[in-house]
């Protein structure tokens, strides 16, 4: 059986980063990834038009900073093959690779009171103990089909957005897409123009915004190299973690002339999450604030989409809080006469067939069907695992609710960390992503130091207390009742898992007040963790 200091599980954005900081801590470290290679989410979804909706400047790691200044991005969002060319690039530039195992599934891990060892058992048959167990699973990563009757009876091809094969084709093909979130906008405008006939089966519709792509000029790169310290210090001490400018304006504190002239400026400069939080201060808090902006976005969808029938389908009637939800062209590619909208809410499925998807109206015959039903995000990849701590399992102890110490920790699982684990930010992901490993990289360190400190051949134990963890699960349940996402069914409050509980699965309080939860935690040496033998 091997033995190692630390087992990182997930060889994404997460799983790379908390990689290189364990190796340079002085660790011996192994990463394992069920994937082929490095991606995690974007090794996985390589579906037609996936692309980050989060600008490129700021879709990446800033602790290598001669790699910030001079690694390309051609546009201002990149592609899922740029991801992962990037990533790749990290693993080699800094020499990482020799450090990970693919092809390789954890099964289970088991902690062991007697020796304070995590014991890790894998698809090819593999056992591994280590010192430190670090789960970086993915938020995005488990996905979730619908429960349609008849779902296994399709004799055509079927497809999940979540794990797309690397050949496929849609030529002269009739087409459905079940799911009108990012992934479906997305898949959507890509798809359109190569299939026969393309059919959006739409659960909810959706408010989106231009996301403004195109070429990065010489002179904007260069600016933004210039400004590079500056902008990620904004991005960390921001509530969305984006590089876009926070608003403190709120939205009825001027006139309807100038909120008009404010939400088409931003609509023309692209960007979901610049229209969202940079507007106004209040689009997330305030109903009469967030139907200002809701107006704003049907009237342009009614002036884009020629049918009105079309046009009444795409139009939400609900609240601007969710994801915000970026792409290029969306309402007009419905303008297309081969494309179509079937509006779930008028006309539900009521089973799928051989043939095709059959609602109460009618059988829309289909010779593929895709679905970008989404993901059962934060805790679903930890579902499929068999994780035992002190005294109980992970699943166990979420029989109740689903619940983290800062989104990094369990009480009862002493030396395992969690990156991006439930209840973390609902932010841009890799400055998330850098706070939570730094973190946990520094905590693991003070332990490593005691043991040094006190000479001792025993393994420092770090653990979360109970009562930090409730403390911690009920100021993220305080904070999803202070904003209007608790007023949409989303998969913020896992509501699009059909059967699951819903509670608030993120800290929606933004990444620079959770920021100075971590630090605060640091402050009052590590308050809510032990530090035992």
């Amino acid at each position: 059986m091997q033995s190692i200091d630390a087992l990182v599980v997930g060889a994404g954005f997460a799983g790379i980063y908390q990689l290189y900081k364990l190796q340079e801590i002085g660790l011996s470290v192994k990463l394992i990834d069920k994937a082929s290679d490095v991606g995690g989410t974007w090794y996985w979804n390589r579906y037609p038009g996936a692309n980050s909706d989060s600008l490129s400047e700021v879709y990446r790691y800033s602790w290598d900073k001669e790699d910030l200044l001079t690694y390309p991005w051609p546009k201002h969002y990149v592609s899922q093959k740029e991801i992962l060319d990037y990533l790749k690039h990290v693993v080699k530039r800094h020499d990482l690779r020799k450090y990970m195992q693919f092809s390789t599934e954890l099964e289970s891990a088991s902690f062991d009171s007697d020796s304070s060892l995590w014991t890790a058992r894998f698809s090819s048959g593999e056992t591994i103990q280590s010192r430190y167990l670090i789960t970086a699973l993915g938020t995005y990563s488990k996905i979730n089909y619908p429960a349609i009757p008849g779902i296994e009876k399709f004799a055509g091809e079927k497809y999940h957005t979540g794990n797309w094969p690397e050949n496929y084709d849609f030529k002269g093909k009739r087409v459905g897409v079940i799911g009108s979130g990012s992934t479906g906008v997305q898949i959507t405008i890509a798809i359109a123009d190569e299939v026969k006939q393309l059919v959006s089966f739409q659960r909810t519709p959706q408010y989106v915004v231009p996301n403004g792509d195109g070429p990065v000029s010489a002179e904007f790169r260069d600016n933004i190299n210039k400004n590079y310290d500056e902008i990620w210090n904004g991005v960390r001490n921001s509530w969305a973690a984006h590089n876009v400018k926070e608003s403190t304006v709120p939205a009825m504190s001027v006139s309807a002339e100038e909120r008009e002239r404010v939400f088409e400026s931003l609509w023309e400069q692209g960007n979901g999450f610049r229209f969202m939080f940079s507007a106004f201060s209040d689009i997330l808090t305030s109903e009469e604030a967030n139907e200002e902006a809701c107006k704003f976005i049907r009237k342009k969808i009614s002036q884009i989409v020629e049918d009105p029938v079309k046009a009444r389908k795409l139009s939400p009637d609900g609240y601007y809080a969710r994801r915000p939800i970026t792409a290029p062209d969306y309402y007009e590619t419905f303008n297309k006469k081969h494309v179509d909208i079937v509006d779930l809410r008028e006309t539900p499925i009521t089973e799928i067939t051989e043939q095709g998807i059959r609602t109460n109206e009618k059988l829309h015959e289909l010779d593929v069907i895709i679905f970008a039903t989404g993901f059962e995000v934060a805790d679903g990849n930890y579902t499929t695992l068999t994780i035992n701590g002190r005294q109980q399992s992970l699943k166990e102890h979420w029989a109740e609710r689903t619940t983290s110490y800062l989104g990094v920790s369990e009480a009862g699982f002493p030396n395992m960390f969690l990156v991006v684990g439930p209840l973390s930010p609902f932010n841009n992901f890799p400055p998330t992503i850098e706070a939570q490993v730094e973190f946990i990289s520094g905590l693991i360190l003070k332990a490593e130091s005691k043991r040094k400190e006190d000479a001792s051949d025993k393994l420092v134990l770090v653990e979360a207390t109970q009562q930090a963890e409730n403390d911690y699960v009920e100021a993220c349940r305080v904070l999803g009742t202070k904003n209007l996402f608790r007023k949409e069914k989303s998969y913020v409050f896992g509501a699009n898992v059909e059967g699951k509980t819903p509670q608030i699965l993120f800290w929606v309080g933004g990444l620079v007040h959770y920021r100075k939860a971590l630090q605060d935690v640091v402050d009052n040496d590590y308050r809510g963790f032990t530090l035992s033998y």
